[in-house]
């Protein structure tokens, strides 16, 4: 007689895959062009390969301290300064994480206790909803509207109650390459301004931002920073994604309860990596203040290449994503229509319904350009043929 295993209830029982593992297996198993993970196809500043090799060298493999190396927090406070006019404490307002990914769930573990309702504007980042459900919290979703995603401050009042607890904001914002100035975090702090609500801010692609007055951080609103915490990444800003290094920013009270998580999630982040980082911030400041230009040019290039296509572009304030309209050609729905892009065109795209927890009734497709010309001259060739 044999016992059959114990099977455990799940706790994310509707989550399956995420679209972005789903659609670059296909693309690597199809041959297509994968347009669709946001991951560049070129390697990061010679500089800090070199300097990571160097560390290794000398010897710094061991744990770093759990917050982060003092060499890593102070550059990334001198990097706050200087963009931000922002003074933060190295000591007690910089944790350094595993990727944004673990700066966000470690910052909704920390915030939201069981029967806490948090508000996110759709569509919305993969990561946000499954750290809000394994904390007990309640997820609320305004939706966004094209072609500019700009929040109805009248549903957002209209969604805030006393179980309220945090608000999450992604500027700019993947996937709709939207950006917010400070008239958003004005009208967002006029409705929460007398109640008990935090603000997490998502920046990850601070530095990938095309708005005519730049990113405007949360950092440099002087009320909400006093509850907010504020979210970045390395992997976006020196195209080492796979380095998984991000931190986030916080006043004292809150990263205390955050360093809590964190200290049991990951407890400290590859020492020299965060070393080689220091450095990298150190010796040239200046790479963040071109990456704007960088980016640009690559998305004004897939621009012009898919002039003659029968797409609608929308506009790209920020972010290495250009949304399309493909209404034109099919009425199919996004994820068939991306499948369908994938096996029988040759391109790799994301679908936007994936993103939101309501019907989105709009035909549109995320494409990433952080790709060579050559790639991104490619996929448009393709995608002008349909």
């Amino acid at each position: 007689m044999t016992r059959s295993a114990p099977v455990p209830e799940s706790k994310l029982p509707a989550l399956g895959t995420t679209i972005f593992t789903t659609m670059s297996a296909l693309a690597q198993q199809v041959g297509a062009i994968n347009l669709s993970q946001g991951f560049p196809d070129f390697s990061g500043p010679d500089y800090l390969q070199q300097r990571l090799a160097h560390h290794v060298e000398q010897g710094a493999n061991q744990y770093a301290p759990m917050s982060g190396t003092p060499a890593l927090r102070e550059a990334i406070s001198a990097k706050i300064a200087r963009c931000y006019e922002c003074q933060v404490d190295k000591e007690t307002d910089i944790t350094v994480t595993a990727g944004a990914t673990e700066a966000l769930f470690a910052s909704i573990t920390a915030l939201v206790r069981p029967g806490d309702e948090v508000i996110c504007f759709d569509p919305s980042y993969d990561s946000y909803a499954p750290a809000v459900q394994l904390a007990g919290g309640i997820m609320k979703h305004i939706p966004l509207t094209p072609p500019d995603f700009t929040p109805n401050w009248s549903s957002f009042s209209a969604a805030i109650s006393d179980k309220t607890r945090l608000v999450i904001v992604n500027t700019p914002h993947n996937p709709t390459a939207s950006v917010w100035q400070k008239e958003e975090f004005d009208a967002l702090w006029s409705v929460i301004a007398e109640r008990p609500i935090f603000v997490l801010s998502d920046e990850v692609y601070e530095h990938i931002c095309f708005a005519q007055h730049g990113h405007y951080s949360l950092l440099q609103h002087t009320s909400l920073r006093e509850r907010g915490i504020v979210v970045s990444s390395f992997g976006k800003t020196y195209h080492m994604t796979g380095w998984k290094v991000g931190y986030c920013v916080a006043p004292p009270h809150l990263s205390l309860e955050i360093r809590k998580i964190h200290q049991y999630l990951t407890f400290s982040v590859h020492t020299p990596t965060q070393l080689a980082l220091a450095d990298m911030l150190n010796h040239a400041p200046e790479h963040d203040q071109n990456l704007p230009s960088f980016y640009q040019q690559r998305r004004d290039f897939l621009i012009n290449a898919l002039q003659e296509s029968r797409f609608t572009l929308l506009p790209c304030q920020g972010t290495y994503f250009l949304l399309l309209d493909y209404s034109a050609i099919s009425q199919m729905n996004d994820v068939d229509f991306c499948l369908y892009l994938t096996k029988e065109v040759g391109v790799a795209a994301i679908p936007l319904s994936v993103f939101c927890k309501e019907d989105f009734p709009h035909h549109l497709i995320r494409l990433c350009f952080a790709k060579e010309e050559a790639t991104l001259q490619a996929a448009a060739e393709k995608l002008c043929q349909l």
